[in-house]
């Protein structure tokens, strides 16, 4: 026991040592001062630089970058430069976290060594130098631009991003494998969040039955990883989860519903909230290019937006792309290790072992993971094969036509995405992308699956072997991580919520003419399905039973009863229906029961049904205890924006002492959990933030290349206190955006600032 006592002893000192480092050297690290526009662009390098010919990036009042290169090499190389004087801080820690190279920022504080060994275990850059040495030349050749871009602008800019003092970064190179590791970790599956949540739950003897039932529910919405979970895993799962393309909507209307000839788009992708925003905005002009979107910082391609022919979105569709194995029976030959060393701020370097199977790396080594006596899971990703997600990509954003579109994306793996399609001549489609198993249409008996499943591995589907759709007689598609077309194999098991993607198809599918105005008021619609059908539930076994109520409570349950559905800013109904489920849902029914289903699904669209089997007694007690918790949430919040909060923020938030400095913006939100308008939280009935959803909209009417509209909470640049650092949240928040036009043209006449960049 005093062997006990001494390591918490020294893990309680650790802990003290590294938050005291950290404030104490943060104090002299400030926030930048404020910057101008103009000030920002005096930063951006023009002159020494390796070019082939004339390159002009001209920059729009937010700090968005068009690139003009005569050749693609410079177009690429000016990319790298547009990235790094736009989120280099922020790339710096994606390129840590993706290698596992946390404590080397963050110091010797136990819980981040959990994490970063789970990560080390997980090696995200598994397969990099494989898919590097196996590219084609012509992306190898933009790839390597790209990268030494990026590495001029660090090792000549004089003013470093405020995350290299804070952090202790130094300049070091990168390397063009870094950024395929950074692409796996924004595909890591998302099937891991529900796996780290349900695993605790099968010691319970009724867990075959709750397995079951999770998999015929098969739905889920993004997990609030709620306080009961370990610690370290659930940091991790918050960490893998912000970074990570795990959720969005996504729409195309073709030329009968549009009646221009030409086809739309809207995107809105969800992610986690903080700033920087997990988007960078930028247009590229070049011999082979001429395209214009969102890209993940850091990595060389448009993932949402649209060249002079076609248009591109999608979603995570949630496949199947992982398993777990149990690999406690496997001779010792069969497993191998290897030693890494890691680095730790303020601290000894220290060494970890990592073991790994034919069946994928031991993950039960990880301190996070729940444990089961005698099993030790190894888990089998389809990340961790190769596969060359940058060429396909480039070749989609160069396509002129759907038969390209497809063509491209057939090497395209993960993330796994429902892409949507739309092009100047009308025409629109969706592509189910990604690489799986092929597996036994049969449910799994357990989550851990025994080895012999592992043979359905031994032969990969691509798209070209998935579900497709072209020109649906519908006249539109729409897509918000729901359940797909069925296939020759499992898709997968746990899908988002069918709220979205149905009110997506109700308001599309009951206009008669669809234009950018009406796609732009639909990404901000605040309607939840799973939410009136539990009120519906609840109202009516109310009216059955007939408790009694005070005056009160009566006045919240006619707000209820009344409630549109919307959580709109204005709402009481909204503020009376949550507050009154946050005392209802946990008093009526099992814990283990809300816990799994809230990983693995929408609670409300769940255990909706089960209102009406309530005993009587029990319903009564549970629904005025939940009544009297809404007319105590009255009292304090007006409104559902007053309850409902948008906190705009940077990760480095949770710093003690000093985190109140990044934290920007306090200001209410539209929508929940499962509304098109996507801002998830935890079921409560006090203040509370949303710390996933959407954080960037997209609309492009394909009829016009100008005619393209973007906005993103926060802004496009991620340099603490620049004023183009969070000066789109307004516009954000109540719905608007900004055109950025795809033709030079327009680009030269409108963007008003430029950068002539000179050869050496």
């Amino acid at each position: 026991m005093w062997v006990q006592a001494m390591r918490a002893i020294v893990r309680s000192f650790v802990v003290f040592f590294a938050v005291a480092v950290a404030t104490s050297c943060a104090v002299f690290t400030p926030l930048p001062e404020p910057k101008t526009l103009d000030q920002r662009l005096a930063m951006f390098p023009t002159t020494g630089l390796p070019l082939q010919g004339p390159v002009t990036v001209w920059w729009n009042e937010h700090q968005v970058p068009f690139i003009e290169a005569s050749t693609d090499r410079d177009a690429a190389f000016a990319l790298g430069l547009a990235h790094a004087h736009l989120r280099l801080g922020q790339m710096e820690v994606m390129r840590r976290v993706s290698q596992g190279r946390v404590s080397e920022i963050a110091g010797p504080i136990p819980q981040v060594a959990d994490i970063e060994h789970a990560l080390r275990i997980l090696d995200l850059g598994r397969t990099s130098k494989t898919v590097y040495a196996s590219m084609p030349a012509e992306t190898k050749a933009w790839l390597d631009a790209f990268v030494e871009g990026v590495n001029h602008y660090q090792a000549t800019t004089a003013d470093l991003p405020h995350e290299y003092a804070l952090l202790g970064l130094e300049r070091e190179p990168w390397r063009s494998e870094e950024i395929l590791t950074i692409g796996r970790l924004a595909s890591v599956d998302v099937s891991w969040f529900v796996w780290f949540r349900v695993l605790a739950l099968r010691e319970r003897k009724d867990w075959p039955q709750l397995w079951q039932a999770l998999l015929e529910e098969g739905t889920m919405s993004a997990p609030s990883f709620a306080s009961n979970q370990h610690a370290s895993l659930r940091e991790l799962s918050r960490l893998l989860s912000t970074m990570s393309r795990n959720g969005s909507n996504s729409v195309v209307v073709g030329a009968a519903k549009t009646g221009t000839g030409a086809a739309m788009i809207a995107n809105d992708p969800h992610l986690g909230i903080s700033l920087p925003n997990l988007w960078v905005l930028a247009g590229v002009k070049s011999p082979s290019f001429n395209m214009v979107g969102l890209m993940v910082p850091g990595v060389p391609f448009v993932a949402v937006g649209r060249n002079e022919n076609i248009a591109w979105g999608g979603t995570n569709m949630r496949s199947a792309g992982s398993d777990l194995f149990d690999v406690s029976s496997l001779p010792a030959a069969q497993i191998t290790q290897r030693v890494v060393t890691t680095r730790t701020r303020w601290w000894f370097d220290s060494d970890l072992v990592i073991r790994d199977t034919p069946y994928g790396p031991i993950l039960s080594d990880s301190e996070v993971l729940p444990k089961r006596e005698g099993e030790v899971l190894a888990l089998k990703w389809i990340g961790h094969r190769p596969s060359d997600e940058i060429s396909a990509m480039l070749r989609m954003n160069r396509a002129t036509n759907w038969d390209e579109f497809r063509s491209a994306l057939e090497g395209f793996s993960i993330s796994p995405q429902n892409f949507l399609f739309a092009d100047v001549k009308g025409n629109i489609g969706q592509v189910t992308a990604t690489h799986l198993p092929k597996r036994s249409k049969e449910l799994p008996a357990d989550i851990v699956r025994p080895l012999s499943d592992a043979k359905a591995w031994d032969e990969i589907v691509t798209s070209k072997d998935l579900p497709w759709a072209y020109n649906p007689t519908d006249g539109f598609l729409a897509s918000a991580n729901n359940r797909g077309a069925e296939a020759s194999v499992p898709i997968g098991y746990f899908f988002s919520s069918d709220d979205r993607v149905t009110r997506l198809q109700q308001l599309l599918g009951g206009m008669a003419t669809v234009t950018a105005d009406d796609l732009k008021r639909v990404q901000m619609d605040t309607y939840s399905s799973s939410s009136t059908l539990m009120r519906d539930a609840f109202v009516a076994r109310v009216n059955a039973e007939k408790p009694a109520l005070s005056l009160s409570q009566t006045l919240v349950f006619d707000a209820m009863a009344a409630w549109d559905g919307r959580y709109d800013l204005g709402s009481k109904g909204a503020v009376a229906f949550e507050a009154a489920m946050a005392s209802f849902m946990p008093a009526s029914f099992p814990a283990h029961e809300l816990s799994a289903f809230d990983a693995a699904g929408s609670p409300y669209a769940r255990f909706a049904p089960k209102v009406r089997d309530m005993k009587a007694d029990v319903f009564a007690k549970s629904a005025v205890a939940a009544l009297q918790t809404g007319v105590d949430a009255w009292a304090k919040y007006a409104t559902w924006g007053d309850m409902h909060r948008m906190i705009v923020q940077a990760q480095f938030a949770s710093i003690p002492v000093i985190g109140s400095r990044y934290v920007f913006d306090d200001v209410p939100a539209a929508g929940s959990s499962e509304t098109i308008l996507k801002t998830d939280h935890e079921t409560s009935a006090e203040r509370h933030p949303t710390r996933y959803g959407a954080q960037a909209r997209h609309v492009s009417d394909l009829s016009d290349p100008d005619a393209n509209w973007f906005v993103m909470l926060g802004g496009n640049d991620g340099w603490y206190n620049s004023s183009t650092f969070r000066d789109q949240v307004d516009a954000f928040q109540s719905g608007q955006s900004f055109q950025v036009p795809l033709k030079i043209e327009t680009v030269r006449a409108t963007f008003k600032n430029k950068s002539v960049l000179a050869a050496k």
